[in-house]
């Protein structure tokens, strides 16, 4: 069996539905996405059976986060003309094939992976967490090799998880496809312009700023009318040292200018405020207004199109659908190729 693709390298990256998509998944992975959609053959993955590995008790909140997700893909400017959109569990190869990769990743090399540790610490999920979590890594080396792609789209905290992916291509390449070409490509990670979008809150109390998070209750979302992000924007964390409006202040490690950096196209602007800033001659109130008329004129053409989603929901199952059966083919193809090189093909 051999599938049919364009000459296009391919695309792998995606999401776990745990909430509708915010401003840190803009410029961590998804801006990229938009601008690499006619040069690469894109698959986009909802990984909702990650999501059980810490919500296995909220089924219903996981199927309307897949939703959610898919909606902002949409009104993101994902076109499934050019791009395929699918969910995990629609794909019975990655459950498969995450099965033979167990084989090759040590339990010691798993729990070296600090994205892991990070999530344990963060989440305060002491040793209480399912077998299914440590196991939700090499899901993810699965979810990525099934599609042999040439580059993966990420945020920073997920380049642990990409090298692992590397790491498992190489050993299957070699203990299996010895004198032949290796069936995985080692693909190439792609980083966001901006590798981590800090959140709106202050700081942790090692004094590092907290990164954008729904779970921190910190994010500015792709939906947020133009009433949420002014509230948002508005009591944003800034310089704690700054009293009043005359105080001079500090742009460092302060997220209201580095939203500015990030969001503001007018640098111009931007260098000169914080000059002012940091001399005293204007304060955090201008500048958070210019920020949110700057975040208005990004999101709300988004926001606009989602409604417009939201109208026909039987166009948003028909993109699922449609994209599940596409990507099946690919990863089908490449779970047969796998078990033909393992000489596990006995049909």
């Amino acid at each position: 069996m051999t599938i049919k693709t364009t000459t296009k390298p391919r695309l792998l990256t995606g999401d776990t539905p745990t909430g509708k998509l915010h401003l840190g998944h803009w410029v961590g992975s998804l801006e990229n996405r938009l601008q690499l959609q006619d040069a690469y053959e894109c698959y986009f993955l909802i990984a909702n059976v990650h999501a059980f590995t810490t919500r296995a008790e909220s089924p219903q909140a996981i199927h309307d986060s897949v939703i959610d997700i898919t909606l902002d893909y949409l009104a993101a400017g994902i076109d499934p003309a050019k791009s395929t959109v699918f969910v995990q569990s629609d794909i019975p190869a990655i459950a498969e094939m995450t099965c033979f990769f167990s084989m090759l990743v040590p339990f010691s090399r798993l729990m070296r992976n600090p994205t892991i540790k990070d999530e344990i610490r963060d989440k305060g999920l002491g040793d209480h967490y399912a077998f299914g979590f440590l196991l939700y890594p090499v899901g993810q080396v699965a979810d990525i090799l099934v599609f042999r792609p040439a580059v993966v789209p990420v945020g920073e905290d997920q380049v642990p998880h990409l090298e692992m992916a590397r790491e498992v291509a190489r050993r299957f390449n070699q203990l299996y496809c010895a004198g032949q070409e290796g069936l995985f490509p080692i693909f190439e990670p792609k980083l966001g312009r901006t590798k981590r979008l800090v959140g709106l809150g202050g700081p942790s109390p090692t004094g590092q700023l907290l990164k954008m998070s729904k779970s921190l209750n910190n994010a500015i979302y792709l939906s947020d009318d133009a009433d949420a992000i002014k509230k948002k924007v508005m009591s944003m964390y800034t310089d704690p040292n700054r009293l009043k409006a005359t105080d001079k202040g500090t742009v460092e490690n302060n997220p209201l200018w580095i939203f500015h950096d990030t969001f503001n196209p007018d640098t111009a602007w931007v260098q000169d405020a914080k000059a002012r800033y940091q001399a005293g001659d204007i304060g955090d109130v201008t500048c958070k207004q210019k920020l949110i008329e700057v975040l208005v004129a990004l999101i709300e053409p988004m926001r606009a199109r989602r409604l417009q989603f939201e109208k026909d929901p039987a166009y948003v199952r028909d993109v699922l659908r449609a994209g599940s059966e596409k990507a099946n083919k690919i990863a089908n193809e490449t779970t047969q190729r796998a078990k033909e090189a393992m000489q596990q093909e006995y049909t």
